[in-house]
């Protein structure tokens, strides 16, 4: 059985995505309301958690 491994986004990656500044990016991350880890100081985001937060952004204003 295989797994696959999650496509993780840099911050610039996220902040292209969402249109939106890197502070926005940090504030969402230290808010818990996107999701991160930390690789040797280097903060990636998966695509998953992207989406994710999309979608309950989507569900929050429907």
């Amino acid at each position: 059985m295989t797994t696959a491994t999650p496509e993780l986004l840099t911050v610039s990656d996220v902040m292209a995505r969402l249109k939106v500044g890197r502070s926005k990016v940090y504030d969402l991350i230290r808010t818990r309301r996107l999701i991160s880890i930390k690789i040797d100081g280097a903060r990636r985001i998966p695509a998953d958690a992207v989406r994710d937060f999309v979608l309950g952004q989507i569900e929050e204003s429907a």
